[in-house]
């Protein structure tokens, strides 16, 4: 079998149908040009197998998770995989399996990968096809990461990389924990391709509201020392002038010019915003130092895997 140019990660949970369509239709595009590394993030009720990628005539292997881990930690998993397995392999993708990530989009993020210059081609959307308060959420969203670690972040999972990219970025903990923002964090040249969003192949989205707030919060999580220090900073900026506020109330009352009542409301007021403050980056430091002991190292990854099945082209690997 020929070496291939390309391996391409998908996660996968309970959602064959969609996974085999894209199965086909990266087999017509690529051929034996590509590998997949599929991993099944721990599915009960429709388990994918070594077959299914057989019967759409293309090469690669399922990794069966002993337990879902979630969408990140599965992408990590996967690309730890093949950071082991496949290094030779000069190009990388990850991509979700549900259709949204078209396969007639990955030659764009290729051709962004020639200028030597850039070590990961992202994808940013160019359309979305969501709600209008889900994408208001989103706009907040971004607002609010950017008001709290000073980067913008504009793309998802949907990425290429080249080998030495793929080797910085399993190298790090923080992969596991959200992909997108371990980019941000790993200094890599990272270039945004603008890529339209395609429909689901079947089925609905399992992402529900609370795994969407979730899965924000971990992007926050890989920049928890940013978080801290500018969270720390405003803490610090606010009790400031609370204790200017309360110095200010205790000066008025003692020259007469506090009406009754005032003084005392003034003052319970401003102390409380005071003790809030404090509560506020205590609460910061110690969240700070749970998620970086939360880190996974990157060998950990494989008492995770259940069993791996290959084609052809894979047995021996």
């Amino acid at each position: 079998m020929p070496e291939p140019s390309l391996v391409i990660v998908l996660p996968v949970f309970e959602d064959r149908e969609s996974a085999c369509r894209l199965f086909a239709d990266l087999a017509a595009t690529f051929g034996q040009a590509a590998r997949l590394v599929v991993v099944d993030d721990g599915s009960v009720h429709a388990p994918l197998r070594s077959e299914d990628l057989a019967a759409a005539g293309i090469d690669g292997a399922v990794l069966r998770l002993r337990r879902n881990v979630g969408h990140q930690r599965a992408i990590a998993i996967g690309m730890q995989y093949v950071a082991e397995h496949m290094a030779n392999v000069p190009r990388i993708v990850v991509m979700d399996s549900d259709g949204e990530d078209m396969p007639a989009s990955i030659s764009t993020l290729l051709a962004a990968l020639d200028d030597e210059e850039v070590d990961v081609a992202v994808a940013q959307r160019k359309s979305r096809i969501e709600s209008a308060r889900f994408k208001l959420f989103y706009a907040v969203y971004k607002s609010l990461y950017w008001l709290l670690t000073g980067r913008r972040i504009s793309f998802g999972n949907f990425m290429a990389m080249t080998s030495g990219a793929l080797r910085r970025l399993t190298s790090m903990g923080e992969l596991a924990i959200h992909v997108a923002g371990t980019v941000l964090i790993s200094r890599l040249r990272w270039k945004p391709c603008p890529i339209d969003r395609g429909p689901r192949y079947a089925g609905r989205s399992k992402m529900n509201f609370v795994a969407l707030v979730l899965h924000g919060l971990k992007g926050l999580m890989v920049f928890a020392e940013d978080v801290l220090v500018r969270v720390g900073a405003a803490c610090a900026l606010v009790a400031s002038a609370s204790l200017f506020g309360a110095l200010a109330a205790v000066v008025l009352k003692s020259v007469g010019y506090a009406t009754p009542g005032w003084f005392s409301v003034a003052l319970g007021v401003l102390l409380i915003m005071f003790l809030q403050t404090g509560a506020i980056a205590l609460m910061t430091l110690l969240l700070t130092g749970i998620a970086r002991h939360a880190v996974i190292e990157p060998s950990d990854y494989r008492i995770l895997v259940d069993e791996v099945e290959s084609t052809g082209a894979n047995r021996d690997g």
